[in-house]
Formats: structure tokens, C-alpha cells, sequence
């Protein structure tokens, strides 16, 4: 079913059920608690004291605040408002960034004529708040008004606030929402979908709105009539609209898990009509009159047949709405070796991304008048990664991006039967001539051949320090990027590292989405372990290859990825030297009970389920770190507000190790939400603290 990116987060209260007696660290719960910010603040300060001394470590901050600011950047498109395209900007002098828009003509063209609608950095200062930016929701086919919303500090929490693009202006007496986690969508100029914090008992066990409303304009809130209501225990209920040439198309996603639900054709207040996607299918886009989705399981048709796991199928928008059956059409099916991970429509092609063998393709679909369907591969640079952002509907362009870890971005214009043509490429910002960049494949414990990205300096022999980033979960596929753009990877930090002679690598375990959602399942539930087997097997082979040894390789995960790297810590003391830990998950007892945490039991399981928790105990980071085990020196860093994974995963942890004597190093940020710095400055400091780090422990030896 589709699941649109929401804000997953909730309240900020931390105990929804009777605490366990034997946790003696709960008050790191507490999140704005005087004594737990006063511990939060004695961990970084001594964090802080170790690394800001070590040789280089200015030096890697003020290069890596330069990386990020160089304006010599992406101008990626937000939008495409018909013929005009948006773009948020941030660099040195507009850290929060500029929300502006040109016309698509120009943007094309590699001129663009950019014309500054919001001043985020301004907007804050004048109003006294620390916005960060959320994006906007622009009401088509007209793109004038629409609905900005902004974060506090870089929570998921958001204002929403209408905003018309042709003054320049807010609209003064226009739609506005407080700060909640809030989703909303446009019906017409006139009303609106909303699902927000209504009050007690409008919220799910997962902190979402599961109420969604008619807000019609001059209206308060208040008297908006209910148009769908889900059950408190459900995850989320969404809105969203697609358009199809000049047909509005208005959806309700009634999300039962994170994996399954329903999704539901608006027709009106009083006419909702449920289509016939399979509950575990993901919407993808509007297409000619038909309802485009993707399959996670088989779906059997009428006459025999059945349409594969990772398909593309379509559906008539005209017999869903009718109320009549229809049956979906298969539209293209991957290989053993893809998985199909973007899709968007223009008025005539429908544009697919797939991976295969995790490097990126882009396919143009057309529909003849017989209904059958033409793919035609789009002539993109091989082994790279390719990002599918957006289409002009009418001009039938996709613009898409190819990057390697060694090759900078570039943005394409695409249309279907010509050559892409190249709207802006960026200069190497260091030179590649120096490193190499493979892709290898690791045996995990099963036979599972599991591959990974290796880059190394051309010059170095014999073994070396490693780094590897994984993640392994939600379906999520790890892709390489240009080693100087990788923010939740800590920036430029793989570029520090493999410079100074170092290897870095990027593991595609299970629980991701390189190879479809077979390889998401194969970690899933009761067979988490086979993600930990995973980046075992690509520690051993750094090993066995003479790459690295034992005891001198990183590992490195954030959100999902501190379950991974918490539990192979615990399992692998003596493989792992040191390990990266952001915005970690690490209280799988607890995760339910704690900010978001009850919208993943899909992918983990419910630790009050006794079946569930005898295997989720297995694994639990914080459950399974045992006195006089001599692990390595973790370093956690995470972020006050965030409010998807509640920050005091990273303190319990790091509280267990340190009272169990193994050395920790600990920064949380103040705000900057689950992304952790709400800005280049705050980035920058981690990843000259993340390098440090490094460099401390696995060249120079000390903990």
C-alpha cells in the first residue's frame, strides 16, 4: 500500500506502559530531564575535549563545512509546477536555505532565472524561530497557492501556513495548521484533507493522525467534518492527490501496518471507494487513466496467471471509480538481478528506475493503442547510481541524477527516443585519479552471495583500517554517492578516510531493497539475523582478502542501522575496532513503547508478543552487552529533538557500556531532529568528529 514519507514521530512523552523494574537507566528517557541533559552534556563535553585535539581535526572541519557550502552544487528540482520548476538552496550565507522557482525553459536550458519566493534563515530571524525547511504542497494545475510547511529546530513536527506564489506572500487569513505532525493535501482552492493532532484519542499507538477531516476555507478547524477514521492501533491515515493530464485524482491511505493497508479513491465526502491493491502493494503514480502500483507479493489474476513480486501493474481509475472489478495489467516485471525502486509518470511515458545488481537504469514505458507495453532503456552512464526526482507532465522530461563514489553528480533532462541531455555536471571536487572503486561479493552464512562497494587508494599495499556503512532494513537500498555527498554517512568523511590511505565500503545486506522485496523479507521479523550474518560475511572477506584484519575495521549505521551495528558489536567483539553509532535504535524491549517505535513492529515485531521477543531478545543491542567483555569504542551521536527515534536509545547504550568500563564517545546535538544538525555548520563539526574518531582508534590505537 502506499506509504508516503511522513514525519514519524509522536509527542514527546517517552512511557506509554509500566517500565521494567531492572532498567536502571530510564531517566535517560526523560528527554529534556535536568539530569539527563546535564549527563548528555558531561558526554559531549568529554567527547568534545578527546577529539577536538587531535592532530587535523580543524582542518577536517573547516573542509568539510567548505564541501558542503561549495555552491557549486545539484540545483535539484523540488517541483515541477508545470512550466516552472522549484528548488531549495542552501549554502554558506543561507545555511536554512532559499525556497525559489524558474521557469522550466531556463532550468533546462542550465541558466535558470531563479526567482526567490522564501528566505527560510529571514523568516526565522524575523520571527524569532528556528525553521527548517519541510517543503511545499502546490495546488494544481494552477501552482499558485500552497501549503509550506515548516519545522521548529528540525523536528517532524511542522507549521503548516498557505503560501501564494504569485504575490510572494503568506496568505493572510489563509489555511494554517499548528505545530503537530500533520498530514495534509488540497481537494480544491477551497478545502482541504487533513489528518493532524486533533486532541486526545486522535492519534494512533504510533504518535500519526488517524483522522482525516474536510476543512473547507473560512471555517475554524474545529467544525471540519470526519472523512475517514482509523483504528487507534493502525499507523497512520494519509491524503494524497495525483493529477492525470487535467483529472485530479484524491487517495486516502489507511495504513494498518507499516507494510500493509488500504488505500481508498476520494470521490467526496460521502464516497469513499476502497481499490483493489493488494494490501501489502505501494502506489506509485497516476498513468493514462490508470492506477500504477508495485507488487511485494505474487498476485494471482484472472485466466492462470500470475504477476511476480516486484512488478509493475496498472489498474482503470474509470472501474474503480465506477464500483465495477477490474483486473490489473501487468506493465514490466525485473530480473532475478533488479528491483524496480522509482517510478514516475509524465502525460505520455511512465519513467522507471531499477537497480541492478545495485547500479542504477532508467527505463522510458510507453502504452500503445493496442495496450501493450514498450520499455526502451535510457542511455545513462553504466555501474553508477541514478535517482529518478521528477517529470514534466506536458513536455514528457524526467530529470534524473548519475553519480559514482568516484564520479560527481550530474543532472539529466530525459525524453523518451532522444539522448540525455545534460543540464548541469559538477567538477570534481577531489582527484579521483588517486582511488579505486570496485564491487565485490561476500558469502554470508547461508550461501547468500551479499555484494559490497570497495574504494581504496591506488598506492596503499597490505591491510588497512576499514570503514563500512550499512543499514539492512525497511527495504531501503544502500546506493554508492560521491564520497564527498553522504550527510547521513557523516559528509565527506569517506573521502577523509580513504585519503589518508584507508579503505571504505558500502554493504548491500538483507533488509534492504538492492534486489527487491525478497531480499527485504530474507532479514525480516524472526530472521533479523541474517542482516548481522551479512556485514559479518563482508568483515570476514575485507579479512580474508587482505584488505583489513581483525580488530582494525569500522562499522558505521544509523536509525535502523544502530540495531545493526549495536547487535554485530555485541555478537563480533573481536572482528569490529570501533564502531558509529547515529540516532541508533537499541531498546528493542522498549522500542514500542517509545516516541514512533510502534509503527515498526512489522519490521521487528511487538517485544510484548512472547513468540516475538524470543527472537528480538537474541539480538536486542542494549539487552545483550555483557559485563567483562572487552568491546570496542563505540561513538553515538544523535539529536535532542529528535522525535522518530527517541534519543534515549544512544544514552542507554551508552550508559550500559560505559558502566560495564568499555570507552564510549557520545554527542547528541541540541536539535536538527532524526537527521541530527539542522544545518552545514552542525554537519560539518560531525564529520570532523566522526574522522577523528577514526583516526584515534583504529590508526593510532588508543580507546
Amino acid at each position: 500500500m502506499f506509504r508516503p514519507i511522513l514525519p514519524v514521530a509522536v509527542l514527546l512523552f517517552t512511557v506509554a506502559a509500566a517500565p521494567p523494574a531492572d532498567d536502571p537507566y530510564l531517566w535517560l528517557e526523560e528527554i529534556q530531564g535536568e539530569r539527563a541533559l546535564t549527563q548528555v552534556k558531561e558526554w559531549n563535553a568529554e567527547a568534545e575535549a578527546a577529539l577536538t585535539k587531535m592532530p587535523r581535526y580543524e582542518e577536517y572541519r573547516k573542509r568539510a563545512r567548505a564541501i558542503l557550502d561549495d555552491e557549486q552544487q545539484i540545483a535539484a528540482p523540488e517541483d515541477v509546477l508545470d512550466d516552472e520548476v522549484t528548488n531549495l538552496w542552501r549554502d554558506a550565507q543561507n545555511p536554512r536555505g532559499l525556497w525559489r522557482i524558474a521557469s522550466l525553459e531556463s532550468y533546462v536550458a542550465g541558466k535558470p532565472e531563479w526567482r526567490v519566493l522564501i528566505d527560510v534563515d529571514a523568516l526565522g530571524k524575523q520571527e524569532g524561530k528556528s525553521w527548517v525547511w519541510h517543503g511545499a504542497n502546490c495546488l494544481a494545475p494552477e501552482y499558485t497557492r500552497c501549503l509550506v510547511s515548516l519545522s521548529p529546530g528540525g523536528t517532524d513536527a511542522d507549521v503548516v501556513r498557505e503560501f501564494d506564489i504569485t504575490t510572494g506572500q503568506f496568505v493572510e487569513g489563509g489555511f494554517t495548521l499548528p505545530e503537530a505532525k500533520t498530514n495534509v493535501d488540497w481537494v480544491d482552492e477551497n478545502s482541504l484533507l487533513v489528518v493532524t493532532d486533533y486532541g486526545p484519542e486522535s492519534l494512533t499507538t504510533s504518535g500519526y493522525g488517524r483522522i482525516a477531516k474536510l476543512w473547507k476555507r473560512g471555517t475554524p478547524l474545529a467544525q471540519a467534518s470526519t472523512v475517514m477514521e482509523g483504528a487507534k492501533t493502525d499507523v497512520s491515515v494519509s491524503p494524497f492527490s495525483v493529477m492525470d493530464d487535467d483529472r485530479r485524482w484524491t487517495f486516502l491511505n489507511k495504513g494498518e501496518t507499516f507494510w500493509t493497508g488500504e488505500l481508498w479513491l476520494y470521490q467526496g465526502p460521502d464516497k469513499l471507494i476502497q481499490t483493489p491493491l493488494p494490501e501489502d502493494a505501494d502506489f506509485r503514480d497516476v498513468f493514462d487513466g490508470r492506477l500504477i502500483a508495485s507488487l511485494n507479493s505474487p498476485l494471482a489474476v484472472e485466466g492462470g496467471e500470475t504477476l511476480p513480486a516486484g512488478a509493475i501493474v496498472a489498474y482503470s481509475l474509470a472501474d474503480i471509480a465506477a464500483g465495477r472489478a477490474t483486473t490489473p495489467e501487468l506493465v514490466t516485471a525485473p530480473t532475478k538481478s533488479q528491483a524496480i525502486e522509482e517510478v514516475a509518470a509524465s502525460d505520455n511515458v511512465l519513467w522507471v528506475k531499477a537497480l541492478d545488481d545495485v547500479s542504477g537504469k532508467l527505463f522510458a514505458l510507453t502504452v500503445g493503442e493496442e495496450g501493450s507495453w514498450t520499455s526502451s532503456p535510457v542511455a545513462l552512464e553504466p555501474n553508477m547510481t541514478v535517482h529518478l526526482l521528477d517529470t514534466a507532465s506536458e513536455a514528457d522530461l524526467a530529470f534524473a541524477t548519475v553519480e559514482g563514489m568516484l564520479n560527481p553528480p550530474a543532472l539529466y533532462a530525459v525524453t523518451s527516443g532522444s539522448m540525455p541531455r545534460v543540464v548541469q555536471a559538477l567538477p570534481p571536487k577531489f582527484d579521483a585519479s588517486q582511488f579505486t572503486v570496485e564491487q565485490r561479493f561476500a558469502t554470508s552464512r547461508d550461501g547468500t552471495r551479499i555484494p559490497y562497494f570497495l574504494v581504496r587508494k591506488k598506492a596503499v599495499e597490505g591491510a588497512v583500517p576499514a570503514l563500512i556503512h550499512a543499514y539492512g532494513g525497511f527495504r531501503a537500498a544502500q546506493t554508492p554517492t560521491y564520497l564527498t555527498e553522504q550527510p547521513y554517512r557523516a559528509g565527506p568523511l569517506g573521502l577523509f578516510w580513504v585519503e589518508e590511505g584507508n579503505a571504505y565500503v558500502l554493504a548491500n545486506i538483507r533488509g534492504g531493497g538492492e534486489y527487491g522485496p525478497a531480499w527485504h523479507e530474507a532479514a525480516l521479523l524472526e530472521n533479523r539475523q541474517r542482516s548481522f550474518d551479512d556485514l559479518h560475511a563482508v568483515a570476514e572477506h575485507l579479512v580474508s582478502t587482505g584488505v583489513s584484519q581483525a580488530g582494525k575495521i569500522a562499522i558505521s549505521g544509523r536509525s535502523n542501522g544502530g540495531v545493526l551495528v549495536g547487535a554485530a558489536v555485541n555478537q563480533r567483539p573481536d572482528l569490529y575496532g570501533a564502531v558509529i553509532s547515529g540516532s541508533p535504535l537499541g531498546d528493542m524491549k522498549r522500542y514500542d513503547k517509545l516516541l514512533a517505535g510502534a509503527s515498526w513492529v512489522g519490521e521487528y515485531g511487538d517485544p510484548d508478543n512472547l513468540e516475538h521477543w524470543a527472537f528480538m531478545s537474541k539480538y536486542s543491542p542494549y539487552q545483550n552487552i555483557e559485563e567483562g567483555v572487552d568491546y570496542p569504542p563505540v561513538f553515538f551521536y544523535s539529536s535532542t529533538l529528535d522525535d522518530r527515534v527517541h534519543p534515549g536509545h544512544a544514552r542507554k547504550m551508552a550508559a550500559r557500556f560505559e558502566e560495564y568500563g568499555n570507552p564510549i564517545y557520545f554527542h547528541e546535538y541540541m536539535e536538527g531532529g532524526h537527521s541530527v544538525g539542522a544545518d552545514h555548520a552542525e554537519d560539518a563539526k560531525r564529520a570532523a568528529l566522526l574522522t577523528a574518531f577514526l583516526n584515534r582508534v583504529l590508526v593510532e590505537g588508543e580507546e
